[in-house]
């Protein structure tokens, strides 16, 4: 994921009558916030593979690289339909994912080649893409319903418009929540790929139901419940930093 994110502040301009031309857009970077229980490790590993890359690969080559293993991702949970070892694929382009997804923004700023605003703005544009990618693979397989997916999808659209409002009004890019960020999430994602190769049913209550849609239900209610969360907390500072003016 790149790591350098736009805040961006727009003059106000009246367009009645004719069109004005804009003066250019004033930029500062947000905070990054990432506390995940990996962040430290992965960052250190991040800069000694960016130190390492061949001359010819920059960070556009990675990002590709990021979105296409996501497809790569969707289309094994597919063919798994019919045979349950697809899923040890999926897993190898979890792991392809998380090399281009995170090592992209390292590249860029271990070589001093930042764009900070087309990083930002390819980065997560492919990211909503290989999110639909991931799951409408995982609804196509047998092993989640199509349901759940698309609730555990709209949860996670919902959690990054949030995401993207607070970095551009408050200046701050969360990239992890209770100490979980990506990389867990695809960790757990690839563990629970092991388990379903073996025992894709699990029995809660008394009834069987499939491990995909468990998972897929608690990170569904997990992130609206973050989304929610975090709103409430944006839109409390936001209020008491610019309060409705008094009336003259």
């Amino acid at each position: 994921m790149q790591n350098t994110i736009s805040q961006r502040s727009f003059p106000q301009h009246s367009f009645v009558g004719s069109v004005t031309e804009l003066p250019p857009i004033k930029f500062t970077d947000a905070r990054r916030v990432h506390t995940s229980f990996s962040a430290e490790a992965e960052r250190k590993a991040l800069v000694w593979l960016a130190g390492r890359m061949p001359a010819w690969l920059n960070s556009d080559h990675l990002t590709a690289l990021g979105l296409i293993s996501m497809a790569g991702a969707g289309l094994a949970y597919w063919a798994a339909r019919w045979n349950k070892w697809a899923l040890l694929g999926a897993i190898a382009c979890l792991a392809l994912n998380w090399l281009g997804d995170s090592l992209d923004g390292t590249l860029a700023r271990v070589r001093q080649c930042q764009r900070p605003r087309y990083g930002f703005y390819a980065d997560h544009i492919c990211d909503v893409f290989a999110a639909l990618f991931l799951l409408g693979g995982m609804a196509l397989s047998g092993y989640m319903s199509p349901l759940v997916a698309a609730g555990l999808l709209i949860g996670y659209y919902m959690l990054s418009i949030e995401v993207f409002l607070a970095t551009y009004t408050i200046g701050r890019f969360q990239l992890s929540f209770f100490k979980l960020g990506p990389t867990e999430l695809r960790v757990a994602l690839a563990i629970g790929n092991l388990f379903v190769l073996f025992k894709p049913v699990s029995h809660v209550f008394g009834h069987a139901f499939k491990l995909f849609d468990i998972g897929g239900v608690v990170g569904m209610l997990g992130m609206v419940g973050i989304t929610i969360f975090t709103a409430i907390r944006n839109g409390r500072q936001l209020y008491h930093e610019e309060p409705i003016p008094e009336r003259m």
